[in-house]
């Protein structure tokens, strides 16, 4: 791995050090996507034994779950809200179970607070953490004022349920207005991708 990349254990770490209900900007390069998904879901949400709800915008909630086995995660406590595998296979081949719901389309973002919102009414534990994945794709299907406006809303709801929000951004793809967004919200940055030369 290059030097550059945060280790899944430092992104961890310094999850570990925020206060709850933090709302947490993860800037990260594609290089370290896995080294990203354990330390957020694995060494962050299950040794608080915390649920992670996680919204799927870039990948199918299927290929996430693929990822969590293939690294030896256990997924007992993530449960999904998938914006992509409608628009990409249908609802008749879309998988939807217990831990899954779908949003029709990555447009939707009411639907998707309002199902964001149902998981964390029913979740059991006492520690929660909402990962989006990622802002870089709900920017693609959305205005950036419609968007800034979900994530104030998203947000603030989830600080008064003590919830975290991790929300990932993908440096490769991003542009000033959506780190400008995301900043607005959040409380902490890591930055967990490449050190931009210059």
């Amino acid at each position: 791995m290059s030097p550059e990349l945060a280790s899944a254990q430092q992104i961890a770490d310094e999850l570990l050090e925020m206060p709850e209900a933090s709302a947490v900007s993860l800037q990260m390069s594609v290089d370290n996507y896995l080294d990203v998904i354990r330390g957020v879901v694995d060494l962050f949400a299950n040794k608080k034994k915390m649920d992670t709800i996680y919204v799927t915008a870039t990948i199918s909630s299927e290929a996430i779950k693929r990822v969590l086995e293939a690294l030896d995660i256990d997924s007992e406590r993530v449960f999904f809200v998938d914006c992509i595998s409608h628009i990409m296979m249908g609802a008749s081949t879309a998988a939807q179970d217990e831990k899954t719901t779908l949003v029709e389309s990555p447009t939707m973002l009411e639907n998707l607070m309002l199902k964001v919102e149902y998981l964390i009414r029913r979740s059991q534990s006492e520690g929660k953490v909402v990962v989006i994945d990622s802002i870089n794709s709900l920017a693609i299907h959305n205005n950036n004022w419609i968007l800034s406006e979900l994530l104030h809303i998203l947000v603030s709801g989830l600080r008064s349920r003590d919830a975290y929000t991790v929300i990932l951004t993908v440096e490769e793809h991003s542009t000033p207005d959506i780190s400008n967004m995301v900043n607005l919200v959040c409380d902490h940055g890591i930055h967990a991708g490449k050190l931009r030369e210059g």
